[in-house]
């Protein structure tokens, strides 16, 4: 766009900014195309949106959108909670481009109950108001099971599919299934089953699927009660079987307190690109409802306008009614006739917490799900999380780790072991034998290794390591930085991990003077991390082993020049021993090696 244009566009946009009204309402951006590519809302229209075109707005995403505005148009309403209702409709309607995109939980599995002579109850993903009542839908499926398989314990619903009507019951029609045989149905459809009694346990299933459990234990109590002063003490136990199942269910659902009625609860889990909205309904002191919705940000839109969103959005799915809102922060009175309250302690402050303990289950399992689709968003979040732990320049891409081995200073030798996107890099994996160490100096042998293995990448022109992470605590981290920092004169960040008296890591230290990191030693990058560790003290240990066992291998025959390993053996399978091939005669030794090597040995041990 040519620089005249764009200013003939922003010239335009001010004229109509300033005839805005300052009335609460819903404003809609559009691009140059006329598709709205924003909506929001406002308490103020013509505060809220000029605040748009301020020259000190420093929001890159802001920027962005106002750079493709074209043309505003509003809507003004009497309040601000219609200001928020008007928004939440129209983002549903036209799903702007830079609006919050609502991962919407529509492929989660509902209950129905259908509109059938006999009704059916099942699980189903399609939503068909005409088929029958819909309860969910359920973003827990388990929960879901757990509440089917309580009703078909109770009530025993038909399953067969076939279209049951009153006058072919009537007529005899129909014949029972095996599922009568097998007490799973009732058979009302031979008459087995009265048509008032199954119509009275689909009512009670579907306050069971409301969430009024407690209603249908005091009529269960009631009938059975007078079951038995009736003296019809048969019926009454069945009565008391179904009372006590149903008692035994509502004791594994969430119970905070009975005083506690019809109460919603919101909380919201958040980072720089999407936030978790999570619902509970709370209906006689249990929590009969949980739903997780997702938003994907597009611009930096707050914690506080995403939450009002997802409560007008939620409310409005479940058709809730309550007339009290528990949530995690203040907010303003977006409803009318509904109170917030952000409590601090007892058991308002319990449903908070399970709401929030509900919303952070729903973004790890949908980052687990993510990452088994797509690998390296793993390994990109735990670079990311040892970067901010550590506060490095940039994410740790590449870590080498060090380590030494040696028994009494003998056979000493060295180990580097090198991570690359938080992986094993076996082709970078480097031995070291000890050359200028003598004895067991562990930190002195670290320092020679560390020197002689960043002067060859510096000489070599080969790319540092991110990181360095020295197997051991401040001691060895000193020497390394001596190392890096005072003869080499290199900046890389050096990092130990430490042991407890039990030789377990337990600690990851940072910094000079060195100090402990908090993190837990149960999270994933703390699991890492002792990989890491693991693997260079696996790999100094094997280098170890193997020198020491070519040592204790070792034969006079390897010091003869020009005889290799496998004459070596030859004549070892020959004669056994090393004595009696140095008291061969020539002829001999021609037989089993051939002239010239046999004139080798011959020479060397008759010099």
């Amino acid at each position: 766009m040519k620089k005249e244009e764009n200013e003939a566009r922003l010239e335009k946009l001010k004229r109509i900014v300033s005839a805005l009204p300052e009335k609460p309402g819903s404003y809609q951006y559009y691009d140059a195309e006329g598709t709205i590519i924003y909506v929001g809302k406002a308490k103020n229209l013509k505060s809220r949106v000029s605040s748009y075109f301020h020259t000190e707005v420093d929001r890159f995403k802001t920027k962005v959108l106002v750079s493709k505005i074209y043309d505003i148009s509003y809507t003004v309403v009497n309040t601000e909670e219609d200001a928020l209702l008007l928004e939440n409709s129209l983002i549903k309607k036209y799903n702007p481009r830079y609006n919050v995109l609502l991962k919407d939980g529509k492929t989660y599995p509902s209950i129905c109950v259908t509109n059938e002579y006999f009704p059916r109850i099942f699980k189903t993903r399609t939503i068909n108001k005409k088929w029958g009542t819909y309860y969910g839908p359920y973003s827990h499926v388990g929960s879901m099971y757990a509440i089917l398989d309580i009703i078909k314990e109770l009530y025993h619903p038909r399953t067969c599919n076939q279209p049951i009507t009153k006058e072919g019951v009537n007529s005899g029609k129909y014949k029972v299934c095996l599922d009568y045989h097998i007490k799973k149905c009732m058979g009302p459809c031979m008459g087995k089953q009265s048509y008032e009694d199954y119509q009275k346990n689909i009512q009670q299933a579907r306050e069971i699927l409301k969430g009024n459990t407690r209603q249908v234990l005091r009529d269960l109590k009631e009938e059975m009660l007078r079951l038995s002063e009736e003296l019809r003490f048969e019926e009454a136990e069945e009565i008391k079987r179904k009372y006590l199942a149903l008692e035994g269910f509502v004791s594994k659902s969430e119970v905070v307190s009975h005083t506690i009625n019809n109460v919603d609860v919101f909380s919201i889990t958040s980072d720089e690109k999407v936030a978790f909205i999570n619902y509970l309904h709370v209906s006689n002191g249990s929590t009969n409802q949980s739903f997780t919705i997702e938003y994907r940000k597009k611009l930096s839109e707050s914690d506080e306008e995403l939450l009002q969103l997802g409560i007008i959005e939620l409310r409005e799915r479940f058709k809730s009614n309550a007339k009290e809102i528990i949530v995690p922060f203040e907010m303003p009175e977006i409803l009318t006739d509904v109170k917030f309250t952000v409590p601090k302690m007892g058991d308002k402050k319990t449903l908070l917490d399970l709401s929030i303990m509900n919303g952070k289950q729903y973004k790890f399992d949908r980052l687990k799900q993510a990452e088994k689709l797509n690998p390296e968003q793993k390994q990109v979040r735990l670079m990311k999380e040892l970067q901010d732990l550590l506060h490095l320049p940039k994410m740790p891409y590449q870590i080498e780790c060090f380590d030494n081995s040696n028994i009494s200073g003998s056979d000493a030798v060295a180990a580097c072991v090198v991570f690359k996107k938080m992986k094993p890099s076996k082709q970078d994996y480097r031995k070291y034998n000890i050359k200028t160490v003598v004895g067991p100096d562990d930190y002195a042998s670290m320092k020679e290794v560390v020197y002689r293995r960043y002067k060859r990448l510096i000489d070599e022109e080969q790319p540092l390591p991110d990181l360095i992470v020295a197997d051991g605590g401040k001691g060895q981290m000193e020497v390394i930085r001596q190392a890096i920092q005072d003869e080499l004169n290199l900046d890389i960040p050096i990092a130990g991990l430490a042991k407890n008296d039990k030789h377990r890591t337990n600690e990851l230290l940072y910094g000079f003077p060195p100090r402990v990191v908090g993190m837990k030693d149960t999270s994933e990058l703390f699991r890492v991390l002792t990989q890491l560790q693991d693997e260079v003290h696996r790999f100094a240990i094997t280098f170890h082993r193997d020198k020491r066992s070519k040592h204790a291998l070792h034969s006079e025959l390897d010091d003869i020049k020009g005889i290799g390993p496998k004459t070596r053996d030859e004549l070892l399978k020959a004669l056994k021993s090393v004595k009696k091939i140095r008291n061969t005669d020539m002829t001999e030794l021609a037989d089993i090696i051939g002239q010239a090597k046999a004139k080798i040995v011959y020479d060397y041990f008759h010099a």
